[in-house]
C-alpha cells in the first residue's frame, strides 16, 4: 500500500461520541503518534478528558462538525446513535468511517433484521411493528417473543417479553407507539461474538469468538476462546465476515449471536469496538481499538490472533455502593484486591459519577489455560463484590 494513500502521524482524527470506547480509541491514536479530536456533548466524557480537543456539543451541531472538517483528517464513532446524517454531512469533506449507510443500517433494528433476512444471514423469525394492527396480524409462531424499540434500545433497555399477543400489545403502548421489531422468542443455549476489522480493500482481520454471558441484559463475563466447537466459532466469523463485505464496512465491527439448539441466529451487529471485545487490549497481538485507528487511516491492519486465553469481567456502578444499589454508601470499591492478581489487568474509564447498571470499567485475566484463567476471574469477580 502506498504512502500516499494513508493518513499519517502527526494528523487530526475526529472521534464522534466520548464514552469508554472513544477513550480506548483515543488512546490507541495516541500511540502511533495521531491527535484527536473528540465531539461529545456531556463535559465530562471519558474520551473528551484525553482528547487533544474536546468539542462540548450536540452531534448536529454544525459548527462544531464544521470545525472537524476543516482541521481532521478523518471521522469514526464510537456508538451507532450519532445520527446518520452527521456522518452523511461529515461525508462531504474527509473519510468517514464506517459510512453513514453502514451505521444506518446498524442503528435501526428493523433496518437491520431486514438487512439480515434480503442477504440470507441466519436470524430468528420477526415482524416490524409500526402499528397495533401489525401486532393483532402477527403470526401466533411469534409467542412468546420480545418486542424491541427499533432505536436507541441497548443493555437491555426498550425490550420486553411478551408471552402473547395482549402482552405484546400492552408493552407496544408502554413504548408509546415507538416503532418495534416483534422477534421470537428463542431457546438459548448460549451467547457468542465476533469483532473484526475490515479495511478499504476489503480485506478482513478476524479476532477469536467470545462467548458471553449476560445479567440483567448487560455483558458480565466474556470467555476466550468461546467454549464452542471449532466449527461454529468458525461458522461465525464466516457469517460476520460475509456481513462486513455486504455492508462494504471499514472500521471495526462487532456481530453477536443467539446459539439456539447449537445453530448460530445474528442477534444484533454494532458499528464500532464492543464491550465483548475488551479483551482484545490485553490477549491480541493488536487491539480492536488500534484496528479502527488503522481501518480509519488507510494503514495495514494488524494481526488478530490472540496470544492468551483470557476473560474479561465488566465492572459496572452498583459496585461503587455498599449492599449494590443506589440507596447504600457510596464508596470507591477495594482495588488492592485485584491488583494482587499478578495475571489480572484493570481498566477504569475516569466516568464523573458511577450510577447502577453503568459500564465503569472492566478486567481482564490472561493466561495459557482457560479453565484456570475463568476461576481466577471468577473469584476475583467475587472477591470485588459482584454478585455479592
Amino acid at each position: 500500500m502506498s504512502s500516499q494513500t494513508m493518513i499519517l502521524p502527526p494528523a487530526s482524527l475526529a472521534m464522534l461520541g466520548g464514552g469508554q470506547l472513544g477513550r480506548f480509541f483515543v488512546a490507541a491514536a495516541h500511540e502511533l503518534g495521531y491527535k484527536v479530536w473528540v465531539l461529545d456533548p456531556d463535559p465530562n466524557s471519558p474520551a473528551g478528558l484525553i482528547a487533544d480537543r474536546h468539542l462540548c456539543a450536540a452531534y448536529d451541531d454544525y459548527a462544531a462538525l464544521d470545525e472537524i472538517a476543516a482541521h481532521c483528517a478523518a471521522v469514526s464513532t464510537e456508538f451507532e446513535n450519532v445520527p446518520a446524517a452527521t456522518l452523511a454531512y461529515l461525508d462531504k469533506f474527509i473519510p468517514v468511517r464506517p459510512s453513514a449507510t453502514a451505521v444506518s443500517v446498524c442503528q435501526n433494528r428493523i433496518a437491520e433484521k431486514s438487512f439480515l433476512r434480503d442477504n440470507g444471514l441466519p436470524h430468528g423469525e420477526f415482524i416490524a411493528v409500526t402499528s397495533e394492527a401489525d401486532l393483532e396480524a402477527a403470526n401466533a409462531g411469534l409467542f412468546p417473543g420480545i418486542l424491541k424499540v427499533a432505536r436507541f434500545g441497548y443493555d437491555g433497555k426498550g425490550q420486553a417479553i411478551v408471552q402473547d399477543r395482549a402482552e405484546a400489545l400492552a408493552a407496544f403502548r408502554a413504548f408509546k407507539g415507538e416503532p418495534c421489531v416483534l422477534e421470537q422468542k428463542l431457546a438459548l443455549d448460549y451467547e457468542v461474538s465476533v469483532i473484526l476489522a475490515r479495511d478499504a480493500h476489503g480485506r478482513i482481520a478476524c479476532f477469536p469468538t467470545a462467548e458471553n454471558q449476560h445479567t440483567r441484559g448487560i455483558l458480565d463475563v466474556s470467555i476466550v476462546p468461546a467454549r464452542a466447537t471449532a466449527c461454529l466459532a468458525d461458522s461465525a466469523q464466516e457469517i460476520a465476515e460475509r456481513i462486513a463485505a455486504k455492508l462494504d464496512y471499514i472500521g471495526t465491527l462487532a456481530v453477536e449471536f443467539f446459539v439456539s439448539r447449537g445453530r448460530l441466529y445474528v442477534n444484533e451487529m454494532a458499528p464500532r469496538p464492543h464491550n465483548s471485545g475488551h479483551y482484545t487490549i490485553d490477549a491480541c497481538v493488536t487491539s480492536q481499538y488500534e484496528q479502527q485507528v488503522r481501518a480509519l487511516c488507510g494503514l495495514p491492519l494488524g494481526e488478530a490472533r490472540a496470544h492468551s486465553v483470557a476473560v474479561m469481567v465488566n465492572l459496572l456502578g452498583e459496585l461503587w455502593y455498599e449492599g449494590g444499589h443506589a440507596q447504600g454508601h457510596y464508596r470507591e470499591p477495594d482495588w488492592a484486591r485485584l491488583h494482587a492478581i499478578p495475571n489480572l489487568k484493570l481498566h477504569l474509564y475516569g466516568k464523573h459519577h458511577a450510577r447502577p447498571g453503568r459500564k465503569m470499567g472492566h478486567f481482564t485475566v490472561v493466561g495459557d489455560v482457560l479453565d484456570t484463567v475463568l476461576a481466577t476471574a471468577l473469584a476475583a469477580r467475587a472477591a470485588i463484590g459482584i454478585g455479592a
